[in-house]
């Protein structure tokens, strides 16, 4: 087996992380930076290269052979530019050319960073073995990616299957993104945590009003937890079954800090997921939550520059 890296950045508005990692999914040098998300586009790109800087001086450097990048969204993979929502100094930012420069020209693959999870999760995780799978990341936002007929669909943009933004709730409350009733809109934490005050519940004396906090209260039977929480697996559900049905996924793959609440989430989940996924052949997809962890990012983006190499060669 040769001993080729590949480079990968991941790229959120908290931390701009960068790894060399080997054929099989390791990471072998890494580096990371806070994000300045608040500040002009080009301290926002100082930090990607100074990221950059600690990966190009390791010795392993020199076999890395291509460099993926999974960045917080929107991305344009065509344009090789991102304009993430939460990095106001990256509007159309033109990321790709810019690593290239700072990398030495190698090759650069540009996914946003719900797909770069679900390459991680079908590489080494929960979606293993599966040809068609929905991997999603539920946290701040809602976002995911698809694993078609065994190979990753990114989409000519970089942004398919981007679930958050399905509407689940046609007449609901107004998504930032400009439309209605959206997955991302009732299923992610700050809204889990939203609706838990709006509708009365009470946070402990730490003052704690996050979506952690309310999985905590739902799991010792507080009701308007377990009712916030019942609401936001409904609206995954039906997301969920809509993807399915429309490209016939056997394995839903669920990460992100709301994913970690355990069955307070799965339970309701999977029961809602009968009342939506109804049809034949839906009807035995599986719910699972994902396996990677923080690298994920990482190791998915690193998948993704991997898959655009051995394209490549057997072109």
């Amino acid at each position: 087996m040769h001993t080729d890296f590949v480079a990968a950045l991941d790229i959120g508005g908290t931390k701009i992380a960068g790894a060399l990692v080997d054929g099989h999914g390791q990471i072998v040098v890494r580096a990371q930076r806070a994000t300045p998300a608040q500040d002009d586009g080009e301290t926002v790109m100082g930090a990607v290269e100074e990221v950059l800087g600690e990966l190009t001086a390791a010795p392993e450097w020199g076999r890395a052979t291509a460099l993926g990048i999974g960045s917080a969204g929107p991305v344009d993979a065509t344009a090789g530019t991102v304009s993430p929502v939460n990095v106001p100094g990256w509007r159309d930012f033109p990321l790709v050319r810019r690593v290239q420069e700072a990398a030495g020209g190698l090759p650069v693959e540009l996914i946003g960073d719900g797909v770069a999870i679900t390459a991680a999760e079908h590489w080494q995780g929960a979606a293993r073995g599966h040809d068609n799978a929905l991997c999603m990341v539920v946290s701040t936002g809602v976002g995911g990616g698809l694993v078609l007929n065994g190979q990753l669909h990114p989409g000519p943009t970089g942004n398919a299957g981007h679930i958050g933004h399905i509407s689940v709730d046609l007449d609901g409350d107004l998504c930032p993104c400009g439309s209605r009733g959206c997955v991302e809109r009732i299923a992610s934490g700050p809204n889990i945590a939203r609706r838990a005050l709006e509708n009365g519940w009470q946070p402990g004396p730490d003052g704690d009003t996050s979506a952690a906090a309310v999985a905590a209260a739902a799991r010792n039977g507080d009701p308007v937890a377990v009712a916030s929480f019942d609401r936001a697996a409904r609206a995954l559900a039906a997301g969920i079954a809509a993807t399915a049905t429309l490209v016939e996924i056997d394995i839903a793959v669920i990460g992100g800090g709301v994913g970690k609440a355990g069955d307070v989430l799965f339970t309701p989940l999977r029961k809602a997921l009968g009342d939506y996924a109804t049809l034949s052949f839906v009807q035995r997809l599986e719910v699972t939550p994902a396996q990677m962890g923080t690298d994920a990012g990482l190791v998915g983006a690193a998948a993704a520059a991997l898959a655009r190499r051995t394209d490549a060669a057997t072109v």
